[in-house]
């Protein structure tokens, strides 16, 4: 008679134990992929990426010109304390909170990126001055555009004009007076400028280091103007009127005296309007992240 040989009871457990781990080792394998975050630990999943630096620097590509990062902050907007000379229109000064970091331009939006600008869109450039004919200097800073090629340039550079707030945030640098400086030190302007702009980033930074927030060039916002907004603007990212007849300028120009450079001073002009002492910086970029 043949003998059935059996296996033995150990190497019958042994071979499935195997089997159930093996079974317990792709069930979750199979679990993690189709989840990934599961396989994470909470520090990972909660950690948010780390913010740009108060003053960080980096290049748009889309315009080539260097952005500062300016942080979420309160201050006073409007007339500053110990300023003599505001108008009606600057007042009240009102508390105002940007809930929201960005950058925006370290200068003014000079010839050479306004070009890039043109010769990209096919848009012709505006009337060159006298004082730079042929748009020669580079270096200087775009005038003789009006507020609807500021706010395309702005477009096609990635961003867009600052609202007012925004641009009396960062153009005071956190200096809570009239001038972040002293005025010959900081500015070109009707006293000091031989009569014409002058190469962007000349005169000394303000303190989030921007140049030329006062003088050179007048600088284009976003908002419509109204001379009775501030008496009942948000206290939280006003955007302005939401509708108007003249947009809104900020910071002074070559042109102007002493009493115009002073970071509350607000005029205002038709958004087709075209002056030899108008220009612009932009407002942030997601390309510069």
């Amino acid at each position: 008679m043949t003998k059935t040989i059996e296996p033995k009871r150990g190497k019958k457990l042994a071979a499935t134990k195997t089997l159930a781990v093996f079974s317990a080792v792709l069930l979750a394998c199979l679990t993690l992929a189709a989840h990934p975050s599961l396989g994470k630990r909470p520090a990972e999943q909660q950690t948010p990426p780390n913010p740009p630096r108060t003053g960080e620097v980096k290049v748009n590509p889309n315009d080539g010109l260097k952005y500062v990062w300016i942080p979420p902050g309160t201050f006073m907007m409007g007339c500053s304390p110990g300023d003599t000379e505001c108008r009606r229109w600057e007042k009240p000064s009102h508390q105002v909170t940007i809930t929201k970091g960005f950058w925006i331009g370290q200068t003014e939006v000079t010839v050479a990126a306004y070009q890039g600008f043109a010769s990209a869109t096919g848009r012709q450039m505006p009337p060159a001055p006298v004082f730079n004919s042929g748009w020669t200097n580079q270096s200087m800073p775009i005038i003789n555009v009006n507020w609807e090629e500021a706010h395309a340039y702005c477009t096609w550079a990635g961003g867009r004009l600052p609202t007012e707030a925004e641009w009396e945030y960062a153009a005071r640098g956190e200096d809570p007076h009239a001038r972040y400086g002293d005025l010959e030190q900081i500015a070109w302007y009707g006293k000091n400028s031989g009569g014409g702009t002058h190469d962007v980033a000349q005169k000394q930074a303000n303190g989030f280091g921007l140049y030329d927030t006062l003088g050179n060039v007048w600088e284009w916002v976003n908002d419509w103007y109204d001379a009775h907004y501030y008496q009942n603007s948000p206290s939280k990212d006003p955007k302005g009127p939401s509708s108007g007849e003249y947009r809104v300028l900020r910071g002074g120009s070559w042109f102007y005296f002493e009493k115009f450079l002073r970071v509350s001073f607000r005029v205002s002009f038709y958004p087709d309007g075209r002056v030899g002492n108008y220009g612009m910086r932009c407002v942030g970029a997601a390309s510069i992240h």
